[in-house]
Parts: structure tokens; sequence; C-alpha cells
């Protein structure tokens, strides 16, 4: 076991596409920083990233597998909706390359990148933090890594957010799982279209959540998720394959993880440490969105804790979730109520997908979307929607 401790203004825990960009964000800034990741994980994820991800965040085509230009979004009773994209698309990436270009980039600015399992947060007599990690290339050994500040971007169920910020550790989650398959050489099956996402709302395929078939290029990803225990999110994951036409498609990895739908009611812990990514609970309900969301996280916690090495004020760190919540909060609010309305049962599943036939709501959902905010200029159409929404509410609309 090492005893000897090296020091760092950050320690970044956890690679993914939060603590990458944190790290990146305050290497550039000057900061001398250490990113500890853990390998061998690869979140279960759709990997739909939007123009404004790719646009703010500089991702290179290269790392865009495939570009959608809709979704089908089908019903309990087999009915199917098109949502077609008119102007643009939505990008594609494979956590498994688009993680590691991330924390690459990250290294590339000035990070240090070191591999290993964090296990705890430890206190100097100062009250410094110290990270203490065992190494992949040295398992059976302790490294240290003092910190002046500390973003734990470890996902859900973060172990240092548990150990170090209240009420972190009671953020709910849905287990979400998924398999990338080998997609049809010819590029359809019964339902597969590589330039489309399908999003089934079924209670067969999620009594609480939704499944989605999305390509990948060469692959595609196949997951749902739920809360309820006991439901067999590999039935649910096979039925949809066998109706996509891809039931004998090679499966080329299968990965499972818990996804927090919530924020956490605190990000900090009013000392040195703030968290980012899924550790935050920064995933937007109803849709289970977390790319975005996370790197936008991580950037805020990075740019925080800038502030904070600068000026030892602990309001830079307390600061970063109600920059985010300013921000996004009306949304995740919003999709919440969605999720709890919604997703209760199949009658209101099936209502719900006959809402998203309507081209006000098609036009408002995608632009909100893509550009990441509400659309406030088109007041007719949010009153078109609200009357039409209140019709399938009663029963009133035709079924």
């Amino acid at each position: 076991m090492s005893n000897s401790t090296l020091s760092y203004d950050a320690v970044v825990v956890g690679g993914g596409p939060a603590g990458a960009t944190a790290a990146q964000t305050l290497a550039e800034a000057g900061a001398s920083v250490l990113l500890i990741d853990k390998p061998g994980r690869i979140k279960p994820c759709g990997g739909a990233v939007p123009p404004k991800l790719i646009r703010d965040f500089k991702i290179p085509d290269a790392q865009i597998c495939a570009r959608t230009r809709g979704a089908r979004i089908l019903a309990p009773s087999g009915h199917e909706v098109d949502m077609p994209i008119e102007r643009g698309y939505v990008g594609m990436v494979d956590r498994e390359h688009f993680d590691e270009f991330l924390r690459q980039r990250a290294a590339d600015a000035g990070a240090e990148r070191r591999n290993g399992a964090v296990e705890r947060l430890e206190r100097e007599a100062d009250g410094s933090a110290v990270i203490v990690f065992s190494p992949t290339d040295a398992p059976d050994t302790e490294a240290r890594a003092r910190a002046r500040v500390v973003i734990a971007a470890d996902g859900a169920r973060s172990k240092l957010a548990k150990a170090e910020v209240k009420g972190a550790d009671k953020v709910k989650s849905v287990f979400a799982y998924h398999e990338i398959v080998r997609a049809p050489e010819d590029g359809d099956g019964a339902h597969y279209n590589p330039e489309r996402c399908d999003v089934y709302y079924d209670g067969r395929i999620s009594p609480d959540f939704y499944g989605w078939v999305f390509p990948h290029g060469k692959t595609a990803s196949i997951g749902t998720g739920s809360q309820v225990k006991g439901f067999s999110l590999r039935g649910a994951v096979k039925a949809m394959r066998e109706n996509a036409g891809m039931s004998t498609c090679e499966i080329v990895r299968r990965e499972g993880a818990p996804l927090p739908y919530k924020p956490a009611p605190r990000w900090d812990n009013g000392k040195d440490l703030v968290l980012a990514g899924d550790a935050a609970g920064a995933v937007a309900p109803s849709s289970g969105e977390g790319i975005f969301y996370a790197m936008i996280s991580g950037q805020w916690a990075a740019e925080g804790a800038a502030e904070f090495l600068a000026t030892g004020d602990v309001k830079a760190l307390s600061g970063v979730r109600k920059r985010f919540m300013k921000a996004h909060g009306k949304v995740f609010w919003i999709l919440g109520i969605m999720q709890h309305f919604w997703y209760r049962n199949d009658k209101r599943r099936e209502r719900f997908v006959q809402i998203c036939a309507d081209k006000d709501v098609q036009r408002l959902t995608w632009q909100g979307y893509m550009e990441k905010e509400l659309v406030k200029a088109d007041h007719a159409a949010h009153a078109r929607i609200f009357f039409k929404d209140l019709a399938h509410l009663v029963g009133l609309s035709p079924r």
C-alpha cells in the first residue's frame, strides 16, 4: 500500500460525459486536474445527441455514427405515429467510443488520466480532501490524491455523493438495460430503419418508462427501463427485437445500470465538492435523456469549481445547481408531470401516442429538443395543444 499523496487543484471522479467535460473545462482554465475513471463500464444509452450539443461542444463528424431524421412512436395497440424532423437531424453516438473521445480530449487539454476505482474520500488534519482509489494497474495498492476541489461525476448511486452530500442518495432511479446488436445489412427489418428512432410506449415493454430501438450505424441500441422489481427487461428487449425484425441479429454487448430521473436536492457539500451528471440526477424525466445534461452540468460544475479555486467562496459550488435549474428546471418539471401522468397505464399511453400525431406537438417537441429550450413565441400553437390535450384527458377526442 502506497502512502504517497499527490496534490491537484481538482480531482474529477468519473470519466463519462459529465466528468470528462468537467476535466477538460478545468484544464483549459489552467487548473491542475486529475481525472479518475473506472474502465470497462459502458452506460446503457440510446446515444441521441441534439444539434445544440454537437455545436456547443464541438463534436466532430467522426463521433456521429448515425443521423436520424425522425422518430416512430408505437402504442400498446400497435398504432404507430411518425414524427419526422422537418429540418436537420438528431445525431447518434456509441458510448463505448464517444466517452473515450471525451476523456482523451480532456487529457489533450492537460488533465492527467488515471484508471481506477475510487474507494473513499478522506480528510487530512487541515480539512483537505483526499481521494483514495485503487489503480487498475496495481489493484492491490491504494493511491491518494489531494484536491482543493472535487467534482463527483461517478454516476447514479454515487459513492461520493452518498458520503458527502445530504439527500443525494435518495434520488430515485429507473434501472435501464440495453443490447447493442448488429444492424440488418439491408438497412430494414419489420420496423427497423437506420435513419429513425423507434420509441415504444407500452406496458409490456415497460410498465413505467419506455423502450427504444435507436440506430448506431452498423449497430443498434435496443433497450428499456423500469423501477418495477421483477419486471423482465431482457424479455422486453427480446420482444422489441422480434417486432423490429432483429431477433437473429448478433448481440455485440449487453449493459445495465440505474438511471436517475430527478435532480438531487443539493449538489454540493458546502466545503469543496460538487456533483455533476448522473451523480447529480441531471437526467431528464420522461425521456431519460442524459448526455446533453451530463455535459452541461459537467461544464458548469467545472466553471463553479474554477471560481471556487480563485475565490474560496463555497457559493460558487452551490450556485452550480441553481444555474442548472434556472436553465432547465422548467423543462424537467413539465417532463416529470408528463411521466407521472401519461406512463401510468396503457390507456393513457394510447392517448399520449395519439397526441404525438398532432403537427403542432411534433413541431414544438422537435424545436424544444433540438435547441434545449422551451419554445415561447408560438402562443397560438401552445393554445391549440392545450385544448387538444384537455380533450384527450377528458376522453372527448376520437380514439
